[in-house]
Formats: structure tokens, C-alpha cells, sequence
């Protein structure tokens, strides 16, 4: 964890968070579930299209969409255009994009420091 102010952490979205990974064609679905509901707003807050869309701006996706789930503290990320054409067309390693929620979890996020207890530590 590394200060960004003296009363906020920047992190590694993995410590707030944890991600699933779905595909079908071109499109990649990604679910954010935080580890704690009083850690989602700041899902909610910091984890927008735009981050995203520039955290896979490599993979040029088309579009990126967010549906919000507050009840279950989660969101989901529809990724139209990342997977190179999808399973059957793909030349890559993971034509199902499998990896793709640990690259959306590499994203930091400001953590207010009392919320630092409720955040997971690498293992």
C-alpha cells in the first residue's frame, strides 16, 4: 500500500474486491463483488466505464457498459470487442478472456484509512 494523502491509501483493486470472468463471442463479462459492503461505494465511485475502459484500452473494446448491483455489493462490466473475435476466432492464449478480471483488478483505487482493516492483503 502506498500513501497518496495522509489520510488515504492508493490500492490494488484485488484488496477490495474479488472478479469472475464469462465470455460469449467478442464480448467478455466481468463481475467486481467487493469483499466487504462497506468497500462498495468506493467500488461504485472509482471503478466507472472510463477506468475500465482505459484499463483495457490495449484491447480497443467498442463499448464498455457497467451494470450497478448494489444489493449483492457488486457490478458488472460488459466488454463488447476485447476477445479477437471470440473463442473460435482467436488467436491468443486465453480466447475466453478468463484473465481479464485480474487485469480489471489491477486497478487502484483511493482507500479512505479507516477502511483500511476491512481490505485484504496480498498472499
Amino acid at each position: 500500500m502506498s500513501a497518496s494523502t495522509d489520510r488515504a491509501l492508493r490500492v490494488p483493486l484485488q484488496q477490495l474486491a474479488h472478479g469472475r470472468t464469462g465470455d460469449k463471442g467478442n464480448i467478455s463479462n466481468i463481475s467486481v463483488i467487493a469483499w466487504h459492503p462497506a468497500l462498495y461505494p468506493l467500488l461504485e465511485a472509482q471503478v466507472t466505464e472510463e477506468a475500465v475502459a482505459r484499463q483495457f484500452a490495449h484491447r480497443r473494446p467498442r463499448r464498455v457498459t457497467r451494470h450497478l448491483l448494489p444489493k449483492l455489493q457488486a457490478m458488472n462490466f460488459v466488454l463488447e470487442g476485447v476477445l479477437d473475435g471470440g473463442v473460435n476466432d482467436a488467436l491468443n492464449l486465453d480466447s475466453h478472456g478468463k484473465a481479464l478480471a485480474f487485469l480489471l483488478l489491477e486497478i487502484e483505487i483511493d482507500v479512505p484509512a479507516e477502511l483500511a482493516p476491512l481490505l485484504r492483503q496480498p498472499a
